[in-house]
């Protein structure tokens, strides 16, 4: 069996993340296959060495806005097929995801929707969040076996917040936001940090304008599932506070394949 392990990171712009040493931290982590979120930016606009690091094939979904949204996988291990989005325009044209075909599993690479800019925008990520996953459990039913990653922009439990009375009534803790997470479990599929870590204060976002990463105030919003099926593969899942250069951290699995 083959070990590999899997990082995804919400960057917050990858070309700013570049300026804080991300391809230092790319090339001394080496992990097998990074999946990274909120790009911000086209293929076309980044260094050679951004666009197509060495040892890595690279693969990149970007948002017709510029400057917006955006996903990109790093990857070892060259994937059989990459698809950009669920074939639904209105949610394809955000850059949102990527859907990587690697054989032993499909991995879907995910910046799921924020919902705080206006109710229109909580409705948009909601019908995203039903969208993802009729596609997922169209490719479960088939007998395939999926990891899913990214920025979920949802606490599931109280657990997963510093200040979860605070903010029960804010986009990210709301009670149909975290119902989904809910039913995304009761359809086969697993939290993995929370199979391998329960303990209290584990987060991968804090927000840049109160200091709160010092203080360790923070979200518990990026997330490794995986479908039932491939759970026995995966050895270990955790989160990297210590990594620096985004308003959140790297999070991880350990796989062998």
């Amino acid at each position: 069996m083959d070990k590999i392990r899997l990082i995804s990171w919400n960057v917050n712009g990858i070309r700013a993340a570049q300026k804080k040493g991300f391809l230092d931290w790319l090339h001394e982590e080496s992990p097998d296959i990074v999946c990274i979120q909120e790009t911000k930016a086209h293929k076309e606009q980044l260094d050679p060495e951004l666009a197509d690091p060495e040892a890595y094939h690279s693969y990149f979904s970007s948002a017709f806005k510029k400057g917006y949204s955006g996903v990109a996988i790093y990857s070892k291990r060259e994937p059989s097929n990459v698809k950009c989005g669920f074939g639904i325009e209105k949610f394809d044209s955000e850059g949102r995801t990527l859907i990587a075909d690697y054989g032993d599993f499909v991995l879907f690479n995910i910046y799921f929707p924020n919902g705080k800019a206006s109710k229109e925008r909580l409705e948009y990520k909601m019908e995203f969040y039903d969208a993802f996953l009729e596609y997922a459990d169209a490719l479960k039913g088939r007998g395939k076996k999926l990891v899913v990653c990214g920025d979920v922009n949802t606490a599931h439990k109280e657990i997963d917040l510093a200040r979860p009375k605070e903010n029960e009534k804010t986009s990210g803790f709301l009670p149909e936001e975290r119902a989904w997470i809910d039913k995304l479990l009761d359809h086969g599929y697993v939290d993995t940090f929370r199979r391998f870590n329960q303990e209290p204060d584990n987060y991968s976002w804090w927000s840049m304008r109160t200091r709160a990463r010092e203080r360790n105030v923070g979200w518990r919003i990026d997330y490794f599932y995986a479908s039932e099926n491939i759970m026995d593969n995966i050895t270990n899942s955790f989160i990297m506070p210590e990594v620096m250069g985004s308003d959140h951290c790297p999070i991880g699995i350990d796989m062998e394949i």
